[in-house]
């Protein structure tokens, strides 16, 4: 019985290894013969178009366990192994806090079915925390549109 479970192991490995070899060889051999094949330059100028305008404000704050990032996408929240994204018409609110006291800083994303997820960072001293909220001012000044349709 023990057999088993090796061959399925030792017959799944090479399998991995070859798909992933022959992806390389086979786009590395494709490229250069191909006369239509876009140069590197065209593909990331087509990644960045697809991903909408790089210029806007982002904000983006993390610490050893959490992570936030708003931008003009909408804003992610992670925390340890849990991870969360909204777009921008999914919320009804995003407020931030800055502890009296230490250098605690916390964001609450709210949503119109009166659900709320916040998120606790510890900055690297008492300075940072007032630049992220500035940061985080503008992407909501930029993006976040508050009134009700």
């Amino acid at each position: 019985m023990t057999d088993a479970p090796q061959d399925a192991v030792r017959d799944a490995v090479p399998d991995e290894v070859s798909d992933e070899a022959t992806e390389r060889v086979g786009s590395d051999a494709d490229a250069p013969d191909a006369p239509d094949a876009p140069d590197a330059s065209e593909g990331q100028d087509t990644a960045e178009d697809e991903a909408g305008p790089a210029d806007g404000p982002v904000f983006e704050a993390a610490d050893r366990r959490g992570r936030i990032v708003a931008d003009a996408e909408g804003v992610r929240l992670s925390y340890d192994e849990e991870a969360c994204e909204f777009r921008w018409d999914e919320l009804a609110a995003v407020e931030s806090a800055k502890g009296r006291f230490g250098k605690r800083f916390t964001v609450t994303v709210h949503t119109p079915d009166r659900r709320w997820y916040p998120i606790d960072l510890l900055a690297p001293d008492r300075g940072r925390i007032a630049a992220w909220e500035a940061e985080l001012d503008a992407v909501l000044d930029a993006y976040f549109d508050d009134e009700a349709p």
